[in-house]
């Protein structure tokens, strides 16, 4: 992209441009001739499902004014990871208000809903779905020309940034709004129930702090009831407004970040056969560690990333330093690649500074692990979300190298992640401003979408009638 790049407060590096493979457009819609049934819930086909349930439709129309109207409110008023706090009281006050379980201070400033449907024939109680959206801005000062800029600051490493929605969690809050009040209207249709979680901190906990979905799992979010599945849904600048993404299994990267710190011993510029060069062992190991890559782990396997994003050493042209600082981060998609990688970064840098007689730790800071949505619960999900767009708007998107704290969710029970696109007409989502940019924009009209898809995925999994 053209656009400035912007230094990030999370480890998640979420700015992504998910690639749009054109020929996977969902035509024939396998999957609903499929019909598979949800994992332990015994549900059958989605499609009878469809035929007789409230019209999400409708229920997304009535809501989209409320809709547009807290996400102006809540993008006017970003509040950086942990620190949600104005957030959670408007989430609090309007779950509250449809007469809901609500529970707040959860990780912090999470706040999870409970809202009971019906029960299932025979009396049994039906199952439970989850439903996620994360609450969190950015430290990134806004550029975008609306009456309801963010002009909000705050300090962020002990410095003075701006605070912006540039990643568009404001939409998936306010979509979630609107969902939980579209579901209350049809609660008695519902054959179970239904937990809302609003979460924090996805961009990243603040330095020293725990925080995001890890936290609230870790606190017990799933411990007294496990939901039978959990949705979450992400806006991105990369597709057209209105538009949804969706794939089956592996979607989202892994992250983890690194730190090699290389040893020499410090000496005048003119004379570097009296010391040992830090700096020429860390341009070895960078140039070196490319070859992990390219040369050493099967990437038609599946893909990976490892990237240095900074270098830090020296202070004068003509001191050779004592000690050079090399940070990066590690994107993959698979697990076994994943630690197979973290052992050979560590071993090539080591090896790298030892021939030039330095030496080499490499310290893995190890972050969100990889997306991966359950391809039964994709395969009967798809020809609902169809539904919503039409099958040229749904579409299978290629590998993201960008991470989402909604794996850990993922990881507990199975999981659908899906993007809309919220780019306006006239617009090429190819050059569009990304997600964590200070120009990042979204087209309002398609969060009425998202509201659409996320009710009506809601209503099938819990066989609405």
């Amino acid at each position: 992209m053209t656009l400035p790049s912007v230094s990030l407060a999370a480890s998640t590096s979420f700015e992504f441009k998910p690639p749009i493979n054109k020929s996977r457009f969902s035509k024939t819609l396998l999957a609903s001739a499929l019909a598979l049934s949800f994992m332990g819930t015994g549900f059958n086909s989605v499609q009878a499902a469809t035929n007789t349930m409230p019209d999400a439709a409708k229920l997304a129309a009535g809501v989209e004014q409320k809709v547009i109207g807290w996400r102006r409110d809540l993008h006017q008023h970003p509040e950086l990871s942990n620190r949600e706090f104005r957030t959670s009281k408007i989430i609090e006050k309007h779950l509250k208000s449809l007469g809901l379980e609500v529970q707040t201070g959860v990780a912090h400033t999470g706040v999870v809903a409970i809202l009971k449907g019906g029960k299932l024939k025979g009396g049994k109680p039906g199952p439970l779905i989850a439903i996620r959206a994360d609450m969190d801005a950015l430290p990134v000062t806004e550029v975008v020309d609306v009456p309801f800029a963010s002009k909000v600051t705050d300090t962020y490493r002990d410095q003075k940034v701006g605070v912006m929605h540039a990643c568009g969690h404001d939409t998936h809050v306010a979509m979630l709004m609107g969902v939980a009040e579209n579901l209350v209207k049809v609660k008695d249709s519902l054959a179970g129930d239904v937990m809302f979680i609003f979460q924090p901190a996805e961009e990243g906990a603040p330095e020293g702090e725990e925080g995001g979905a890890e936290l609230m799992l870790k606190e017990g979010l799933f411990a007294q009831r496990k939901p039978e599945q959990v949705f979450g849904m992400h806006v991105t600048s990369s597709m057209p407004s209105g538009m949804i993404g969706l794939r089956s299994g592996p979607a989202m990267a892994s992250e983890d970040s690194f730190t090699i710190k290389v040893k020499g011993s410090q000496t005048h510029g003119s004379r570097p056969w009296n010391g040992v060069d830090p700096i020429v062992a860390a341009a070895q190991i960078i140039t070196n560690v490319q070859t992990i890559v390219s040369r050493q782990v099967d990437i038609t396997k599946a893909p990976a990333v490892v990237s240095f994003g900074a270098v830090n050493g020296g202070i004068r042209s003509n001191i050779i330093p004592d000690e050079v600082e090399l940070i990066g981060t590690i994107r993959t998609f698979d697990q076994p690649m994943r630690a197979d990688i973290k052992l050979r970064l560590a071993e090539m840098a080591e090896l790298s500074a030892k021939t030039l007689g330095a030496t080499a730790t490499t310290e893995i800071h190890q972050g969100y692990p990889v997306v991966v949505n359950n391809p039964e619960l994709v395969a009967s999900m798809r020809p609902v979300l169809a539904s919503v767009v039409g099958d040229k708007m749904l579409i299978e998107p290629g590998l993201i190298t960008g991470a989402e704290d909604f794996a850990y969710y993922a990881l507990e029970t199975p999981g659908m992640f899906f993007f809309l696109g919220v780019t306006p007409k006239g617009t090429d989502p190819e050059t569009a401003a990304s997600n964590h940019s200070p120009a990042f924009y979204v087209d309002e009209s398609a969060l009425k979408v998202g509201v659409e898809a996320m009710t009506k995925v809601a209503l099938t999994a819990l066989k609405a009638q």
